[in-house]
């Protein structure tokens, strides 16, 4: 098949699509429709030229009709021909899995150790007041702690990827980015509050045929209070994260959304347990604390939308951010319910120390994965393109795992860290007596089982979903992460209570369970 290559130069207006991560690519008028249909590679260089200004190329890309995944060469090509003077834009490309493996070992383990401890205070919270009597807090519980996947992991992607191409390299960009995102997590984190507080009770209560107001915006209050105040502080301990790694020379993709994990977990539930407990107390007293709760949040949306509306990085996002963190929180919200149905059995109230730990290091690992193959796309230069040119079927899980590519190299890193991460945290749980299950070998088997499947299954999806979002048009960074998390939450869930149910059955019922 012969090869075709097109230059196109044009005195008119470009069509400029502006990324949430704050890049603009420029497509002359007609040059998307001007491919060479059929032709096996392709060349595409757009300019522009305005008076007394000139402009960078738009976009320089090289790829076969084939659909083939991009390999190390082509990642490291295009980072030296964007800035062949900074080297931090090639040190993807040079990694080994070794310095993978180095850079992400710690922050997972931490991260871990942030999960055990969140698992350990659910344990200890499951038996509070608000907990028993209204049991649907426990359906917000992993639409909550998605959180950390939905908005704050999804921002260490965004922001991760500005530093790698250099949009946060001085004061200016670093000041506009961390106001601009900043006010959009508030805004998403309070109406994803809101609706989880909704979920819960449709998932809740309908199926019964009950319903309580008092419950009601007791659960709206504490979701929404929890919410707002938890994605400020993880938001604020992401952007000094990320703005350090870069300092440093860490990539921030290998240290920020683990750092998210460790701390999301724990001081989500922490301030859920604590919020949902006070305003419960106030129930008897002061009828009107609840109300008044969710209108003095939800009358600080208009003023967060205006100051992320004013800031070119995040307006995108702004509207069309919403789909994946809302279907996200759904997806959450049903292990949500597998949870609250699980643990309100007294013979199964084990697993609630387990379930923030199998989730968290599932999300955490996934979320990893994709924030490195969507900065990898950004920086190897390929503009996002008509699924017809870009590769948008399943791919081989041989090439995913088993490739000779760094994402494929990353992979096999990130799952070779389950079992012995688990196994840390499970002798972790185990020596401070923690839940309310005898880590057994028989346990350890079937708990392995299923976070090696949840995680398999992860990235494999992740591989598939960043490359077929690109092809679609779509920033990973904004949209892949969130479904990634809700789906790791819902598989780490189900499987763990499935492993809970099968243990019962089999007569592995430890004389422990239910104290």
């Amino acid at each position: 098949m012969s090869s075709g290559s097109l230059e196109t130069k044009t005195q008119s207006d470009p069509l400029a699509l502006h990324y949430s991560n704050g890049s603009v690519h420029l497509y002359p008028p007609g040059s998307l429709a001007e491919y060479p249909q059929g032709a096996e590679d392709y060349e595409l260089t757009g300019q522009t030229e305005s008076a007394g200004e000139r402009s960078e190329p738009a976009f320089e890309c090289s790829a076969n009709a084939k659909g083939e995944r991009e390999d190390d060469s082509l990642l490291e090509n295009a980072s030296q021909a964007r800035d062949s003077e900074d080297p931090d834009r090639q040190n993807i490309s040079k990694e080994t899995t070794f310095s993978i493996g180095v850079q992400v070992v710690f922050p997972f383990l931490l991260a871990g150790f942030g999960m055990v401890a969140a698992g350990m205070v659910l344990d200890i919270v499951q038996h509070w007041t608000v907990f028993k009597e209204v049991t649907e807090v426990f359906i917000l519980v992993p639409a909550l702690l998605g959180l950390k996947g939905n908005l704050e992991m999804t921002l260490a992607s965004r922001l991760s990827t500005a530093a790698n191409i250099g949009q946060m390299d001085t004061s200016a960009d670093i000041w506009k980015l961390v106001v601009g995102n900043l006010a959009l997590i508030q805004v998403q984190a309070t109406v994803v509050g809101f609706m989880a507080s909704v979920a819960a009770v449709v998932f809740g209560w309908v199926p019964e045929g009950r319903f309580d107001i008092r419950h009601a915006l007791l659960l709206c209050a504490s979701s929404v209070a929890t919410a707002f105040i938890a994605s400020l502080l993880l938001g604020l301990v992401m952007i000094g994260v990320i703005i350090a790694s870069r300092r440093v020379g860490i990539n921030p993709d290998n240290v920020a959304t683990p750092i998210a994990a460790s701390l999301g977990d724990l001081i989500t539930l922490a301030l859920l347990a604590g919020i949902s407990t006070g305003l419960y107390e106030q129930l008897k007293d002061n009828a009107y604390a609840n109300p008044l709760v969710c209108v003095f949040f939800l009358a600080l949306t208009p003023l967060w939308v205006v100051i992320s509306y004013r800031v070119p990085s995040t307006r995108e996002v702004l509207y069309s951010g919403w789909e994946p963190v809302i279907i996200a929180m759904a997806i959450s919200s049903i292990g949500g319910l597998i949870l609250d149905k699980t643990v309100s059995n007294p013979n199964f109230a084990g697993m609630a120390v387990f379930t923030p730990v199998i989730n968290g290091v599932g999300g955490n690992l996934v979320a990893v994965q994709a924030s490195r193959i969507s900065t990898y796309l950004h920086m190897s230069n390929i503009p996002m393109m008509d699924p017809s040119i870009t590769a948008h079927r399943c791919p081989n899980p041989c090439h995913t795992f088993f490739g000779p590519g760094v994402n494929s190299r990353s992979a096999r890193v990130l799952f070779l860290l389950v079992v012995p991460g688990h196994l840390v945290f499970l002798y972790t749980i185990s020596s401070m007596q923690a839940g309310h299950t005898t880590v057994t070998s028989i346990f350890i088997g079937f708990y392995m089982a299923a976070a090696l499947l949840q995680v398999l299954v992860l990235l494999y999806f992740a591989d598939w979903m960043v490359h077929w979002m690109w092809g679609r048009g779509m920033d990973p960074d904004n949209f892949s992460i969130p479904y990634l998390t809700a789906l790791g939450d819902l598989l780490g869930t189900g499987f763990l209570a499935l492993c809970f149910h099968i243990l019962w059955l089999i007569g592995d019922r430890d004389a422990d369970v239910g104290d």
